[in-house]
């Protein structure tokens, strides 16, 4: 199993960055798909969770009405669109594959992480 990030950058406050996370290794329908941040000092945070089918996902309240999740199931891509962009959303961010989702997460691989920095 792999999973590579890609799409990070440093971006102005109001800005948007894509993120991708290529899977291989597996078969990516059989599984929801993560993404989870990390913030320098800080521990890791639930950003957003997609269902096998694309048609269910999840939100942090942090993130909600600002960020997208989604996947292309045909190229084994997870997605993230990260739109009006704050300081606070600076972090490393990695797509995780889920055993379990909701109050106590369950993930066995992770991607290596992919930076995030907003700042003007």
């Amino acid at each position: 199993v792999q999973l590579v990030e890609s799409g990070g950058g440093l971006v102005q406050p109001g800005g948007s960055l894509r993120l991708s996370c290529a899977a291989s290794g597996y078969t990516f329908t059989n599984y929801y798909m993560s993404w989870v941040r990390q913030a320098p000092g800080k521990g890791l945070e639930w950003v957003s969770d997609i269902n096998s089918g694309g048609d269910n996902t999840y939100y942090a309240d942090s993130v909600k009405g600002r960020f997208t999740i989604s996947r292309d199931n045909a190229r084994n891509t997870l997605y993230l669109q990260m739109n009006s962009l704050k300081p606070e959303d600076t972090a490393l961010y990695y797509c995780a594959r889920s055993l379990r989702v909701g109050a106590r997460p369950v993930y066995d691989y992770w991607g290596q992480g992919t930076q995030v920095t907003v700042s003007s």
